[in-house]
């Protein structure tokens, strides 16, 4: 099994969770959701001596999004996201850049499936699609590893908003249920804000499942 190692950055002025998704064996690294701070994030991956292979994006809202286009040129690597999210992307009424004082359209080279697997990095991952939060948004499950990353779907005891445009708390709900809670107790969890957490302590105190 490839080792996976997890280091975490909180980013951009609503404190959201960027992830680095790190083979211990070759360097190799995803980024999860680099909402700001780009230049930040590529000096840590530099002085690391860590190799960025993709970035993988749950959700289209700036603050998730907003220093990819930057991170993935400085790079150049490919930007990956679900493929209901592109209208989000790349619609400022739906990504929230204006909430920053500037409205701005985001990008990725590729887009996923539902259940669709792929192989980066050395890990092999499922897309969860998981609406609710946004039109597209989704989650990373790395099956060898157990671990989830989790976006603005699934919280430690609570669940993403669903009052910005296109949310819907059922979709989201039912999402997590059929998504996610079906996943082993020991998967951990990893969110796009605040601590992290285990889908059995989900399963067991979440009130909103």
């Amino acid at each position: 099994m490839t080792p996976l190692r997890v280091e975490q950055y909180v980013v951009g002025p609503v404190q959201t969770n960027c992830y680095f998704a790190m083979n211990d064996d070759t360097k190799e690294t995803l980024v999860i959701d680099p909402g700001a701070s780009a230049k930040k994030l590529a000096e840590i991956l530099e002085k690391e001596e860590l190799k960025p292979v993709a970035i993988l994006l749950t959700h289209g809202h700036f603050d998730h999004a907003g220093g990819a286009a930057e991170l993935a040129e400085h790079f150049g690597i490919p930007v990956y996201a679900e493929e209901h999210e592109k209208e989000t992307l790349e619609n400022p009424g739906l990504n929230l850049s204006g909430w920053e004082g500037r409205e701005c359209t985001y990008h990725a080279d590729n887009f996923l499936k539902d259940e669709q697997e792929i192989d980066l990095a050395g890990f092999h991952i499922r897309v969860l699609f998981t609406p609710g939060h946004t039109v597209g948004g989704c989650c990373y499950y790395f099956s060898y590893q157990n671990v989830l990353f989790s976006g603005d779907t699934l919280f430690a005891q609570s669940i993403g908003r669903t009052d910005f445009p296109k949310g819907s708390a059922s979709q989201l709900i039912r999402g997590i249920k059929e998504k996610l809670m079906i996943l082993p107790d020991e998967t951990v969890v990893y969110a796009g804000h605040n601590e992290n957490t285990t889908i059995g302590t989900e399963r067991m105190y979440n009130p909103y499942l």
